[in-house]
């Protein structure tokens, strides 16, 4: 169900004309309560500032009503979960430690040839 309602949220949030919304938006995750009744939506964004990522954030959240309406639509389910959208930042921290490892690795590859 995760899946399903994943891939009608980014629909939605893709087809929305908000001049906000100028990062690229990711919903890397979605937790669905055990009854089905509601939902966490985690959403991760890419490129701007990070006043442009707030300012993205703020029009989905502000579209909320809408997504939710879209996605009452295209389930088949005999409830439809209450949306909570949350910034993802456990993933934002994840792509830095794999920054800092990549760049770790090529300090030893560099030394490794220094070395030869």
């Amino acid at each position: 169900m995760a899946r399903v309602i994943r891939d009608a949220i980014s629909e939605a949030v893709s087809n929305l004309n908000d001049p906000r919304i100028t990062a690229f938006v990711s919903i890397t995750r979605v937790k669905v309560a055990a009854d089905m009744r509601l939902a966490d939506v985690y959403f991760s964004f890419f490129g701007g500032s990070v006043a442009e990522q707030n300012k993205t954030f703020t029009a989905i959240e502000h579209a909320k009503i809408k997504i939710q309406s879209f996605l009452a639509r295209g389930l088949n389910c005999r409830f439809c979960p209450v949306l909570r959208f949350h910034k993802d930042e456990d993933f934002k921290k994840t792509l830095e430690a794999w920054r800092i490892l990549d760049e770790e690795a090529a300090k030893r590859d560099q030394q490794k040839n220094m070395q030869q």
